[in-house]
């Protein structure tokens, strides 16, 4: 299996992942022309994690994304559903918790962590609202979502341009860097069939969250949603 497709079959979605896990966070710096790097900054700001405070980072990868949690003294248990991308940090942040898991069934008790985030994983599982639900319970009462997630850029004119990148311009780079090219072409279909920022929006309160807003990134290429729990 080299590609997942649309219909986002667990099994075919993890294998993807495990192929490209060894070069997938040196691909997305190149891809997204380091922009990456500024977007993680966001979410670590959004999602404020403080010392002791429990967070979990879903699709997290190889951890990269944990790091910057770890670093304020909580305590980020790094969960995927990848054993690849799994291995693949192990070797490079060992102390990390990495935790096998699927979106749709987390292997968490309820009310169990002050934060949950994903970033750039929501659209790669197969049922999104099943996901957001289970978020929302494993979620402590007064506790926050914070899901950064590729989206659709707000000005028309660059939406075009965007989208002719993400179809044409995309699969020839990653043929150059990523160990599995035909990962990206399925990445960049699932990016263009993403529901807008409203459409996500609305379904995270009819996942029970709360107080639900959102801002762009990058004129919308990507955008940044949070919500809380009711106390």
């Amino acid at each position: 299996m080299t590609r997942a497709s649309l219909d986002k079959q667990p099994h075919e979605v993890a294998s993807m992942f495990d192929d490209v896990a060894e070069r997938y966070d040196l691909t997305n710096d190149v891809l997204s022309l380091g922009q990456d790097r500024r977007w993680r900054k966001e979410v670590a700001k959004a999602v404020d994690a403080r010392p002791a405070q429990k967070v979990l980072d879903l699709a997290a990868g190889t951890g990269t994304s944990s790091l910057p949690f770890a670093r304020t003294g909580a305590y980020v248990v790094p969960c995927d559903f990848s054993q690849g991308m799994l291995r693949v940090g192990k070797q490079r942040q060992p102390w990390l918790p990495y935790t096998a898991g699927d979106a749709t069934r987390l292997p968490f008790k309820d009310d169990t962590f002050d934060a949950v985030t994903i970033s750039f994983g929501l659209r790669n599982v197969q049922d999104t609202d099943a996901a957001l639900r289970e978020l929302y319970r494993v979620t402590r009462p007064g506790g926050r979502v914070v899901i950064c997630e590729f989206s659709h850029p707000t000005w028309a004119p660059f939406r075009t341009v965007y989208t002719e990148y993400l179809m044409r311009a995309l699969p020839p780079v990653a043929r150059a860097v990523s160990s599995n090219p035909d990962a990206y072409v399925y990445l960049a279909e699932s990016i263009r069939a993403w529901p807008d920022q409203p459409a996500l929006a609305e379904r995270l309160g009819k996942a029970g969250w709360s107080r639900v807003a959102w801002r762009d990134l990058s004129a919308g290429i990507v955008a940044l949603h949070r919500g809380f729990k009711a106390s």
